[in-house]
């Protein structure tokens, strides 16, 4: 009997790149590639980061890279990194700019400074052609007056933590929902009940390793081999086929990024 082929998979978000992964990304990649995993989204944090991302991303046609300034590291971000940002955008082919956005969870963080520094990338996302990846926790409503101020080029809102009201704005502006680790926790009600009743075709697939990890690997590394996972809680959750889903939400990922 033939083995079914595993289904075709997109990691809309992961960080496969970083330190955590030094000493067995190859590995890790070899077993992803044979869980299905197609692509791999690695979004970039910092300016000091990004080349060791663009390395990575070199490294084999399954990642797709991406650039910008994280609102948590925002006392490190410089002036010079956008302009930085302009100057690889025009060398190279990236997948979308990110991740950006606002942050007003973690305590200390330069709220006018994030603001400027979201929309100036924002301005240059849009310039470019290119969809965002933004990071948002407890500042919906800002980003989404940014959003509405900007010339929308759409993108992922990675690790979607809103309400059903702001969830319905974002997918009217063209942006898709991540959905990943934090989903398969049952005490994940309001979560849940989103991946359950949005349209699949607002949805993407993520893990955001190696953070986030999924509740059958609570205080472990998280990791993009455990993406199957995620898609098995969605599709349970949507009582849809695992295959449907993959499908769904692979062809919405690889149409956001389209190189």
């Amino acid at each position: 009997m033939v083995k079914d082929a595993p289904l075709r998979l997109f990691d809309s978000h992961c960080h496969l790149d970083c330190e955590e992964f030094e000493s067995d990304r190859a590995q890790v990649l070899a077993r992803c590639k044979a869980l299905g995993l197609v692509g791999i989204a690695l979004p970039g944090v910092t300016e000091a980061g990004w080349d060791r991302l663009l390395d990575t991303a070199a490294s084999d046609p399954i990642f797709y890279p991406t650039l910008g300034l994280h609102p948590v590291y925002i006392a490190e971000h410089q002036d010079a990194h956008l302009i930085r940002l302009e100057r690889e955008i025009a060398s190279r082919k990236l997948a979308a700019i990110g991740e950006i956005g606002l942050d007003y969870f973690v305590d200390g963080l330069d709220y006018a400074r994030q603001m400027a520094i979201f929309n100036a990338q924002l301005a240059i996302a849009a310039a470019a052609k290119l969809p965002v990846m933004l990071h948002v926790r407890k500042a919906h409503d800002d980003v989404l007056a940014c959003l509405r101020r900007s010339p929308n080029v759409g993108g992922v809102v990675h690790a979607f933590s809103g309400s059903e009201q702001q969830a319905q704005t974002y997918v009217d502006l063209g942006f898709k929902l991540g959905f990943g680790g934090a989903t398969t926790y049952d005490r994940a009600l309001k979560l849940r009940r989103l991946a359950r009743d949005l349209p699949l075709s607002a949805i993407v697939l993520e893990t955001d390793a190696p953070d986030i990890p999924l509740s059958t690997h609570r205080g472990e590394r998280n990791s993009p081999e455990y993406l199957p996972e995620v898609l098995a809680c969605i599709a349970q959750l949507r009582s849809e086929s695992e295959a449907h889903v993959a499908e769904e939400t692979t062809r919405n990922t690889m149409a956001l990024f389209s190189r």
